[in-house]
């Protein structure tokens, strides 16, 4: 990681009231003319984000660039407000990751036409509006094939399988894919016999989870496409007496995930790596600042986490 001299925070409002923003600058970033990013996430409560918007704060103290990061709370309408407030302010990029891939598209527009570029990290803009420099995210194809091949480890060459899904976000889309193309190729007797859509919370992939295992009492394995899936599920499974049963394969590698993985309760995790989602979107708006076209989808890639 780069070495930050001073970071100064700065209050900033949010578009409603609840909802909670920060800004900070580099001793550099002071300067006048220092160009300023917004930043719209989706969940800054998720530790995925919190690690990516350490990476972009490092990497923007290096280039001396002031960053305006507002939380959505998963909310469209709110993150559609937050990029009207950047244009007010007159930033100089705007870095999206949009709660919803399909409706963002609109306030990416009106961006455009206030000729302020605007790049995504980690989740795609899938709007048929909107023009986005350069997308940065996971190779979540490859992370999801990680994840099938270490359910094809867990559970051997046969039996039933669930997903904690979450479809209508195209990063999970990816890791789906993925993930059935690992079955398929490397364990292709083995089934998946439910495919549920648990939002991505805990709470409602464990109770999904538990309807499952009622449905399907042979299942061997379960795939959540995010720690919190995954987690929730543990929990299912650990109400059912199933743990050591039933193999969980998550996606993230959290501190949460890996202490379950390190006991046992969990087999493994796709593992991301926020921060350099992060530094590498910052990268891509220096090289647009200095001139340079971004490659418009920069991939980085996925690796695997187990005991």
């Amino acid at each position: 990681m780069h070495k930050i001299a001073a970071i100064v925070a700065i209050g900033v409002l949010a578009a409603c009231s609840h909802s909670t923003s920060q800004s900070s600058t580099s001793s550099a970033a002071s300067a006048p003319g220092a160009k300023t990013i917004g930043v719209s996430i989706q969940n800054r409560e998720a530790q995925f984000y919190q690690d990516m918007e350490s990476g972009m704060r490092a990497e923007a103290a290096k280039y001396g660039y002031r960053l305006i990061v507002v939380d959505a709370n998963r909310d469209n309408a709110r993150q559609q407000g937050q990029v009207e407030d950047f244009l007010s302010k007159k930033v100089d990029a705007i870095v999206l990751t949009p709660y919803d891939s399909a409706a963002i598209g609109s306030a990416i527009v009106e961006a455009n036409n206030a000729n302020i570029p605007v790049f995504t990290a980690d989740i795609a803009n899938t709007s048929s509006q909107g023009k986005v420099v350069a997308h940065v995210a996971s190779d979540n194809v490859q992370g999801g094939y990680q994840a099938g091949l270490l359910l094809c480890k867990a559970v051997g060459s046969s039996g039933s399988v669930a997903i904690i899904d979450e479809p209508e976000v195209t990063s999970v889309e990816d890791r789906v894919k993925g993930f059935k193309n690992a079955i398929a190729q490397h364990c292709p007797s083995v089934t998946v016999v439910a495919d549920v859509d648990s939002g991505g919370t805990r709470d409602k992939a464990n109770s999904d989870t538990g309807d499952i295992l009622q449905a399907h009492r042979d299942l061997k394995g379960i795939f959540g496409i995010n720690d919190d899936s995954a987690l929730g599920a543990l929990t299912a499974v650990k109400a059912a007496n199933l743990v050591g049963k039933i193999a969980i394969v998550g996606y993230d590698a959290t501190p949460e995930a890996r202490q379950a993985i390190a006991a046992g309760q969990m087999y493994g995790d796709a593992i991301q790596y926020p921060k350099e989602i992060g530094s590498k979107t910052i990268d891509a708006i220096h090289n647009y600042f200095s001139g340079q076209t971004p490659q418009p989808i920069i991939h980085i890639p996925v690796g695997s986490y187990t005991k």
